[in-house]
């Protein structure tokens, strides 16, 4: 079975950093192109950042360019978002997925892990 565990997240003040993390199972993490994306109150989910299987190729979403890296630990099934300079409306819901080549798995969503930006 399929299986995302989001955990990471927290409340962090403008400027601040987090550091998520995403457990993958069920599948064969390593052939799979990766992406992070989040929802916030009241928007759809929007596709934050992606990374090809092998780690070699990133995108990221033009408003979390320069501010987040995607990394992922193929030997662990773990998909990671480093997040520097924070800003409110990065508050949202973050969420892990397939999605490089592929779109997301709609079946498979995990709960994802709140982040919350604010002072």
């Amino acid at each position: 079975q399929v299986q995302f565990v989001e955990s990471g997240g927290g409340l962090v003040q403008p400027g601040g950093s987090l550091r998520l993390s995403c457990a993958a199972s069920g599948f064969p993490f390593s052939a799979y192109g990766m992406s992070w994306y989040r929802q916030a109150p009241g928007k759809a989910r929007e596709w934050v950042a992606a990374l090809s299987s092998a780690g070699g190729t990133t995108n990221y979403l033009t408003s979390v360019k320069g501010r987040f890296t995607i990394s992922r630990d193929n030997a662990k099934s773990t998909l990671y978002l480093q997040m520097n300079y924070l800003k409110p409306e990065d508050t949202a819901v973050y969420s892990c997925n397939v999605g490089f080549t592929v779109a997301p798995w709609d079946d498979y969503w995990g709960r994802g892990t709140q982040v919350t930006v604010s002072s």
